[in-house]
């Protein structure tokens, strides 16, 4: 990365200039260990019991502001900012104008007395101070603060520093994190792991990315699920488990998208999509209400009711309800036309449940604001979900949308070796076509389901849009911590 210019570099200058004094002067500019009794916040809470003793903290210098022979500042650290004040007659001349020599952004020890001033503040009056990291580059500037999106995505750790609701962000992630695997764990299902690189990319329809293994001279993908992988472990005797973990998808970006994210799935022996619509709102309010405290989640200008139960519509009735076409007495090619005369695009051979999903995203999914559960996808679009029995074009599938977006899939897991197969040959000629999002043929599942797999419910939620939805943000990228961007040119 290039340095910056014009006034930067100056101010780089002096910082540089600041640090050979320090290194000539015999100060490491570049500490150790450093022993804290207490965090800002445990300060301000327990100033009762602390008022009048001594404590030691640390933190970054965030504002300094001197008045003759005392000087304060205050220090941020994880918890929040506490204030601290130097009298040059308690600390000395030397560490006073040490204090004074110091750059926003440089990162302290101080050990003190807790005491509140005459207006009011709880501060540490410092009896001595060190020198922790000198920080060589400015903070941004202070009234502004860090606004540039792009900025703030690429340089996360400023963002941090500067915006504190950031940070609470990630703290949220975190809870929600440990609340679903609370859940989980509690009912018994198991967490396991299983391969980040495979040989066959499955489990879902998406572009993947590749990779390749010198020692065994083989082109491998990075998952894009771990779908497959998971069913496996119900052949072989798992009866309740759950992965949280990274899938890869060689896509674009948006505000919903992002090539790396995380996914809860969940597989349950003996069960189907209707015990996973249970387990879905129990799971998500439970969340919700450990780490919210509440069911009622504002979002945006809206206020989303995550109280159970959630309503359960049909997908063909749905489209129907919109766009006033009952696409059941419809073929391929009638529902290919009607997406034309509604402007929505769909690859010249869609297949049927390909052309109704195109219609169902662009005039249904946007409308689903509240919780609610869409029943019973086409098995076009669902090549590993079980087949209806009163309707074979249709398969046991929900999707669960909330505030407009996708949260859920769940399936009545396909577990007929016989009708696998065939569903993969259909997706192996779309691959061959061309579509790069096809499903690959994964003879060893195929394999695996010729030993028998219970019939079984799976479950898969989106870790990342179920906490922009708790988070109140609209951008997946706002809950990654590290989201992939252009490089710098």
């Amino acid at each position: 990365m290039h340095e910056p210019e014009g006034e930067l570099d100056e101010l780089l200058l002096v910082r540089r200039s600041k640090l050979r004094e320090l290194r000539e002067k015999g100060i490491e500019p570049y500490g150790g260990r450093y022993e804290r009794t207490h965090s800002a916040l445990e300060i301000h809470t327990g100033f009762t019991d602390l008022e009048g003793k001594e404590v030691s903290i640390a933190g970054r210098l965030m504002a300094k502001r001197g008045h003759g022979k005392a000087a304060f500042g205050d220090l941020q650290d994880f918890s929040g900012r506490i204030q601290i004040h130097l009298r040059q007659d308690e600390v000395g001349p030397d560490t006073y104008q040490f204090f004074k020599k110091l750059d926003i952004g440089d990162i302290l020890g101080v050990r003190g007395t807790v005491f509140r001033t005459k207006t009011g503040e709880i501060t540490v009056g410092v009896k001595a101070l060190t020198l922790l990291a000198k920080s060589l580059r400015p903070l941004p500037e202070k009234w502004h603060g860090l606004k540039d999106v792009e900025l703030r995505l690429r340089q996360r750790y400023l963002d941090l520093i500067v915006n504190p609701e950031v940070k609470e962000t990630f703290v949220l992630r975190s809870k929600v994190v440990r609340a679903l695997r609370r859940f989980l764990d509690d009912r018994g299902f198991l967490e396991v792991e299983t391969p980040m690189m495979q040989p066959v990319a499955g489990g879902a329809a998406a572009r993947p990315f590749t990779t390749y293994h010198n020692a065994l001279d083989l082109m491998l993908y990075l998952r894009i699920a771990p779908e497959l992988y998971l069913k496996r472990l119900l052949v072989g005797g798992f009866e309740k488990v759950y992965e949280i973990n990274r899938n890869f998808r060689n896509e674009g970006i948006s505000t919903k998208h992002n090539p790396e994210f995380t996914m809860l799935e969940i597989y349950q022996a003996y069960a189907d999509y209707t015990d996973m619509m249970v387990l879905t709102e129990e799971l998500v309010s439970t969340a919700a209400q450990e780490v919210l405290g509440t069911l009622e989640v504002g979002y945006g200008d809206t206020v989303i009711n995550l109280r159970p139960p959630w309503p359960r519509l049909s997908f063909l009735e749905t489209v129907r309800q919109r766009t006033g076409i009952d696409f059941s007495q419809l073929d391929a090619r009638e529902a290919r036309e009607a997406a034309h005369r509604m402007e929505v695009e769909v690859e010249q051979n869609a297949l049927w449940g390909e052309a109704v999903n195109a219609i169902f995203e662009e005039a249904v999914e946007p409308a689903l604001v509240q919780p609610t559960f869409v029943l019973d996808y086409p098995v076009d679009i669902s090549p590993l979900a079980k087949r209806k029995a009163d309707d074979p074009r249709l398969t046991y599938r929900f999707e669960l949308f909330i505030a407009g977006r996708e949260i859920a899939n769940a399936f009545s897991e396909l577990n007929d070796p016989l009708d696998q197969r065939e569903r993969f040959l259909k997706q192996l000629d779309k691959q061959q076509a061309g579509d790069e999002e096809a499903h690959m043929f994964d003879e060893d599942f195929v394999t695996a389901l010729e030993y028998g797999m219970p019939p079984a419910g799976g479950l898969g939620i989106g870790v990342d849009r179920l906490v922009m939805l708790l988070a109140n943000v609209s951008s997946i990228r706002e809950v990654i911590l590290f989201p992939l961007h252009r490089p710098r040119e």
